[in-house]
């Protein structure tokens, strides 16, 4: 999707399910997310003034949630640039291919959890931002 936009992505409000003994926020393949999840991982214990990702996708899309605590994440397009605040479990961050993206600003005990529709691939990341420039325009 290398004319995809920031625009792309987008808030998700996620199921949530109030219970005087806790919550329960459920995620459904089909369902909850537009995408098929075929990986997940979780970031924690990310040290302070430290970023993550920095890199951009070419066919992967991700819904990233803050399970717990806060961060940021800058989504970049190319052209244009928007930051949003995670920090409620119920809510998640949709990502389409072809965006470059930093987590920034962990609260401590931060946990970003990433569901992902595709399994690890390398040849599928952009590490450098002049490449992820040149790939847009291509």
């Amino acid at each position: 999707m290398k004319q995809s936009s920031v625009y792309d992505c987008t808030m998700i409000e996620l199921d949530k399910h109030h219970h005087e003994k806790g919550n329960i926020t459920v995620v459904e393949n089909g369902k909850t997310v537009p995408f098929e999840v075929k990986r997940t991982y979780y970031l924690y214990d990310v040290p302070g003034g430290e970023s993550r990702g920095g890199h951009a996708h070419k066919e992967l899309s991700q819904l990233i949630i803050a399970a717990s605590g806060s961060f940021t994440v800058t989504l970049d397009d190319g052209n244009v640039k928007r930051t949003f605040l995670l920090n409620r479990p119920y809510q998640g961050l949709y990502i389409v291919p072809g965006i470059w993206r930093t987590l920034d600003d962990f609260s401590s005990g931060s946990v970003c959890l990433v569901l992902a529709s595709h399994k690890y691939d390398e040849n599928d990341y952009i590490r450098d931002y002049d490449k992820f420039i040149r790939y847009k325009k291509d």
